[in-house]
């Protein structure tokens, strides 16, 4: 038996190897980047709140000189009330898949 026939097969299925996992990474990187596309926005969650009751309210209370503000972020206790956000839009941001949600108190 020859060496280097041996050797150009030790070369030849590494190639193999390295190439068939060069496709699995490149396939990983274009699913998380079509699932980070999807899943994130520069645009926060904003429902209309009272300012002074914290009191969710219709959107149309947000318009046209209405009573409510736009509250960004944060979540709709069972009590109807807003928490965990902000009136200020630029205090709230929104992360994709594993990004962060920083969030302060507006009043």
């Amino acid at each position: 038996m020859d060496d280097s026939s041996t050797g150009s097969r030790t070369t030849d299925t590494t190639r193999r190897r390295m190439r068939s996992g060069g496709v699995a990474l490149g396939g990983m990187g274009l699913l998380a980047a079509a699932l980070v596309a999807c899943g994130s926005s520069s645009e926060p969650d904003k429902r209309c709140a009272d300012r002074a009751t914290m009191e969710k309210l219709n959107t149309k209370e947000c318009k046209s000189g209405g009573r409510g503000s736009y509250y960004y972020g944060g979540s709709v206790a069972s009590n109807n009330r807003v928490s965990g956000g902000s009136f200020d839009k630029s205090a709230v941001t929104r992360g994709g898949i594993g990004g962060s949600h920083k969030s302060s108190s507006g009043g």
